[in-house]
């Protein structure tokens, strides 16, 4: 196997790699700004320097030359090299800044250019506290600066599109930007104009950068020059928890971090994975923050007198109860949705199944040629394939209708599926029958049904969701409710005011804790109230049960989806019938 000497320690590796990116992988430490592993390698900003070298080969004696202590004579090239365009090779031999007083410097002087004409407004700049520049300036820089002279100056504040805002001067020229525009989105809409120290991206005349993939540009911005239409000047990043998520606005599912600040979502960032997204989202899911935040159903609401209301708990539980006891279970239509987790789908039809109605129905939202051969799908909901491994019926909008409006049934129950918006039936339609709503932000739909049951969102809950690929994946909460707190939640991630925040502070209150609870334990409260024998503790004792009992499931669980980033319950099921 290839060998290579990284600062005197010896590592293998086989097939085609750069050296920077070999360095990364061995959790080694290496600056750089341009670079990105999904990019191409432009070279640009110098900051990765190394020395290079290679053993000295004598082909008259086909051994290498050694020196008088008996080590291999070591040729270096002439000048620092870019490690991140530098292909490793057998036997080459590395040194970076941890044993290099050369590359100490090279790295020094690199910075020391790069701050000549940046601002020095780190205290008011978004990418402040996760900012690459700073960072490193900090590690790796000069202690001051020796330029007294006039900085330049690039436009500022230049609203690039609906949710890209550009500040040129703090812009490095990494590329970074205009690589994803031209290699990813393939969109091309940014390109850098002006030459030498006056240049910065920006689109072509008259144009904007409404890139559906846009934001991800602020990702991979190394500083600040790329900020967020939405989230500027909202949090700092220390002052907010970060807690691993999924895209519930599409069939995709991208893995995403949730950034939440005095139990607000303040942003959505994508998270690594090479199963589905890479290190990309849409910018639609971006605004997922809206759902989570916005709008939200607080208490339940009990229809009295064809006026919507605010009630308790027992009340909202003790008129479903009565409602369901009033009439037989063939005369109850079980409403699931795609829009809904696993879990609570799954426990709405085994309760139903259980009182004696076994058939539960759903209508996927499905739009041919909405999405693109990248990240948006044509699948506007994150579960379909999920209801359909757990064996729910699938109906079209038509025969959904039909259902509804049938003699047959006088009481439907609807879980977190906008019938009325999505014009499934009308407003009257459905007022014309008992409904039950089981939903996490107001709409058509609740605004005409008899009980409005307020439920978790992917945001509050753990929950699965299967992806148009068959792909398993699961939500961490990030969010408290009225009924859950982060410090007793071990699973939960705490920011800095969590942990040091008090309810007299201005910034934390609890007024933003939504009241509402996981619709399988409000299926539970019911049990007890229809004296049913249905119990469950958690979510993940559902998991358990569908586990147990489904076969695309089987062999699952939230473990092994966590450390898989994900579980291919489609290849799952092949390799089995393959097997059998």
């Amino acid at each position: 196997m290839a060998e290579i000497f990284i600062d005197n320690k010896r590592f293998e590796f086989e097939g085609p790699t750069k050296v920077l990116q070999f360095i990364l992988d061995n959790g080694l430490e290496l600056p750089f700004f341009c670079y990105h592993p999904s990019l191409s390698i432009p070279a640009n900003c110098r900051k990765c320097f190394v020395e290079a070298g290679q053993p000295v080969f004598n082909r008259e004696t086909n051994s290498f030359e050694l020196d008088e202590n008996g080590e291999r004579v070591i040729r270096f090239f002439p000048k620092l090299m870019t490690a991140c365009s530098l292909d490793a090779t057998d036997g080459m031999v590395i040194k970076t800044h941890v044993t290099s007083e050369l590359v100490r410097r090279g790295q020094k002087d690199t910075l020391e250019l790069i701050l000549i004409n940046h601002p020095l407004d780190c205290p008011i700049c978004d990418q402040a506290g996760e900012c690459p520049l700073q960072i490193q300036t900090y590690k790796y820089g000069p202690e001051g600066s020796r330029f007294e002279h006039k900085k330049v100056h690039k436009p500022k504040r230049i609203q690039l599109g609906p949710r890209v805002v550009l500040d040129a001067e703090r812009c490095i020229n990494c590329t970074r930007c205009v690589r994803f525009t031209d290699e990813i989105s393939k969109s091309k809409q940014l390109t850098i104009v002006q030459r030498g120290d006056n240049n910065y991206p920006v689109t072509a005349p008259g144009l904007e950068f409404d890139d559906p993939y846009s934001v991800n540009t602020v990702d991979i911005c190394p500083v600040g020059a790329l900020t967020s239409s939405d989230f500027r000047f909202k949090a700092r990043v220390w002052e907010m928890s970060q807690t691993p998520s999924i895209d519930i606005t599409n069939g995709k599912g991208c893995s995403i971090d949730i950034w939440t600040r005095d139990n607000l979502v303040m942003r959505i960032t994508p998270r690594y994975n090479p199963h589905i997204n890479d290190y990309w989202m849409p910018d639609a899911g971006r605004e997922a923050y809206k759902i989570y935040n916005e709008n939200r159903i607080s208490r339940p609401e009990v229809n009295v007198d064809n006026q919507k209301i605010k009630s308790s708990w027992n009340n909202a539980l003790l008129t479903t109860s009565e409602k369901i006891q009033s009439i037989q279970p063939n005369e109850i239509l079980v409403v699931g949705s795609a829009y809904a987790s696993v879990e609570d789908n799954f426990a709405l039809a085994k309760f139903f199944g259980q009182l004696g109605q076994e058939k539960a129905v759903f209508a996927p939202n499905i739009i041919e040629g909405s999405g693109d051969d990248f990240l948006i799908s044509d699948d506007l909901a994150p579960n379909t394939s999920g209801c359909e491994f757990l064996g729910i019926d699938q109906l079209d909008k038509e025969k959904l209708a039909a259902e509804i409006t049938s003699d047959q049934y006088k009481l439907i129950v609807i879980l977190h599926e906008d019938v009325v918006g999505r014009q499934i039936v009308t407003a009257d339609q459905l007022a014309s029958k008992f409904s039950i709503y089981l939903g996490t932000n107001k709409n058509q739909t609740s605004a005409v049904s008899n009980v409005v049951i307020p439920v978790t969102t992917a945001a509050e809950h753990f929950v699965s969701y299967v992806n148009v690929q068959g792909r398993i994946q699961r939500t961490i909460p990030a969010k408290e409710t009225l009924y859950t707190n982060r410090r007793l939640d071990l699973e939960m991630s705490m920011g800095r005011l969590d942990h040091f925040g008090t309810q007299f502070d201005n910034w934390v209150t609890d007024k933003n804790k939504i009241d509402c609870i996981p619709a399988w334990e409000f299926l539970v409260r019911l049990a007890h109230e229809l004296n049913i024998d249905f119990k469950f503790n958690s979510a993940r004792e559902v998991f358990q049960e569908i586990v147990a009992g489904t076969d695309h499931f089987s062999d699952v669980s939230y473990e092994r989806i966590d450390s898989e980033l994900g579980v291919d319950l489609a290849n799952k099921q092949k390799e089995e019938l393959n097997l059998a």
